[in-house]
Order: structure tokens, then C-alpha cells, then sequence
């Protein structure tokens, strides 16, 4: 099993909170050479500034485009704080490079327990 360590932004605070809480159940990444090898039973390690939580995965499937992924998972399990497909199309849009990183990589989503 493997660890992989995934630094949230300050200014995304509350989407870390959200992971504590357990309202958001999805975590997404680009499907990058990194983070599309990661599965289920393996642990993510979210770090926000000195603050850390560590979460196993219960399920990881990459997809080719976002609206794939949208097939099977809710905006709001993927992002609480946002209520539409295009609001969470938008908040990828604001990562430096992520569009390029999908259209080549795909998007993994990650259940977490």
C-alpha cells in the first residue's frame, strides 16, 4: 500500500475542512504519471500549511473527461460548495495547467473513506 501526500492551497481552506468533516467524499487530480497510479486500500495525506489529514482510499477509477466522471459522482460530493457542473468545470479551469492535464491525462477521482 502506498502513501501520497496532496497539498491543498491556503486559499482553499475550505475544501480541506470539508475533508475533515467528511462532506466531501471525492477527491479529483489530473491523472498525472503520480496521482493516476493511486487505488484502492492505499492512503492520502492532505496537508494544508502544518495541518494534516490522512484519509485511505476506498475506490480510484480515472477518467477521460470531466463529464465522464459526472456520470457517476455528484458535484457536491466532489466540491460541498458548489451546486453545478459548470461552477466545478470553472474551479479546474482556475489551476494553473490542470485543462491540459486532463485532456492528456484524464481526471482520477478517488473515494475516500
Amino acid at each position: 500500500m502506498k502513501t501520497f501526500t496532496l497539498r491543498i492551497a491556503a486559499k482553499d481552506k475550505e475544501i480541506f475542512e470539508a475533508i475533515k468533516t467528511g462532506k466531501k467524499k471525492v477527491e479529483t487530480r489530473a491523472a498525472s504519471a503520480r496521482n493516476g497510479l493511486m487505488k484502492e486500500g492505499d492512503s492520502i495525506v492532505f496537508v494544508l500549511g502544518s495541518q494534516k489529514i490522512t484519509k485511505k482510499i476506498k475506490k480510484a477509477k480515472v477518467y477521460k473527461t470531466i463529464g465522464a466522471m459526472l456520470r457517476v459522482y455528484k458535484v457536491k460530493d466532489i466540491a460541498p460548495h458548489l451546486k453545478t457542473p459548470s461552477q466545478l468545470r470553472d474551479m479546474y479551469q482556475q489551476f494553473s495547467g490542470y485543462a491540459g492535464k486532463i485532456k492528456k491525462f484524464g481526471i482520477i477521482a478517488v473515494e475516500l473513506k
